[in-house]
Parts: C-alpha cells; structure tokens; sequence
C-alpha cells in the first residue's frame, strides 16, 4: 500500500485519487513520463476508505506533524473516503489533518462542500495558482471552464466559517506583478498565502 501513504518531511501524506479536474501546466502529471511506477504515486485503483485506513496501520501517527490529503488526484474527487478517513483519524487523536486542494469541489460535487469538513479538517491549502480567471483558465486548464477560479475563491472563504486554519498557495513559476496580485487577493479575502518554490 505504498502509494497510499507516503512520507515526506514530518507528514505523512494520503494519496487518495488519481482523478483531477484541472490539466495545469507547471503539475508533474503534465512533466513526468511513467506514471505507471509504484514511485510516482500513480495509483491502480481510487482506494476505498477500508484500505486507507488498513494502511495506517503499519504507521505511528504519533511521529508526525500532520497527515496531508495530496497525491498525484485532487483529494475533494473522493469526498466520501476523505471524510470517512478523516472520522477515522478524529477516533484515533492527537493528529492534525490538512487537505491540499485545488478548491473546485462544489464544483465537482454540485452542492457546497466546505461545510463537511468542519470537525474533521484542521488547515484546508487552496491553489491559488494565478492572479485572475482568463490566466486560471490558462495555466490550470480546468473541466469547469471560466466558471472554475471564481468557485475555487468561494471555496476559499466558505472554509473561514467550517475550518480553523485556510491558506492559498501559489507557486513561483508565475512572473512577479502576478505574485503580487495574488498577494492583494489574499488579502482582500483575509486568508494568508503560501508562495511555494517549484520543486516544493
């Protein structure tokens, strides 16, 4: 169960999907060839909640900061098994628990998503990605069309009300004057950003 659960750093990572809405341009899916390798956390099959929370098993939460929602997919694709893990690791305790997300899930889903994960989620990571919609459509190529950046920005401040902790990231591939427009909506919505360097 290798590529459900990875370590890196002091986090153990869930990996829980392969699907994702976006094709963005600067995503090791779009860099990498052989995505078939046990390495590349390409995964056979979405795994079911029963065999996520198997392999937590041959780990000690204890020993680690936090476990992350991210993989090679987009975690909120396979909402039902998030939420289901994450009851798990609320019985379990004494872990903090965070999703990476692209912030399209009402949009994948059709109805609100934040709402669920209030008491299971502790930090929600929103790729920001670019600093307006026409570039959003360009660089994260989105199933959604235009209608995706304003969805991922009310994404964003619909967590406020549901989860203690919510940040934007971006990463440095995008030139300076968009950083900072970035900066400037992150502010404007009162929700920290990440800027994250290429290889991070």
């Amino acid at each position: 169960m290798e590529d459900i659960l990875y370590v890196y750093g002091d986090s153990l990572y869930v990996n829980l999907t392969n699907k994702c809405p976006c094709r963005c341009t600067f995503c090791i899916r779009s860099q990498k060839e052989g995505l078939g390798t046990a390495e590349s956390l390409w995964l056979d099959h979405d795994p079911t909640a029963e065999e996520v929370i198997a392999a937590f098993g041959d780990y000690d939460l204890s020993a680690y900061q936090e476990v992350i929602f991210c993989g090679y997919g987009e975690p909120m694709c396979a909402l039902d098994t998030l939420l289901a893990v994450c009851r798990y690791l609320r019985g379990v305790g004494g872990v903090k628990i965070r999703v990476n997300t692209n912030g399209l899930g009402d949009l994948i889903h059709g109805k609100p998503t934040a709402p669920l994960l209030e008491g299971l989620v502790d930090t929600v990571s929103v790729s920001l990605n670019t600093s307006d919609a026409e570039k959003y459509n360009a660089v994260c190529r989105p199933s959604f069309g235009p209608a995706a950046y304003d969805a991922m920005l009310q994404f964003a401040v619909d967590c406020k009300r549901y989860v203690p902790a919510v940040k934007f990231s971006i990463v440095d591939v995008i030139p300076p004057d968009e950083i900072e427009i970035c900066k400037q909506t992150a502010a404007r919505l009162g929700i920290p950003l990440r800027i994250r360097h290429f290889s991070d």
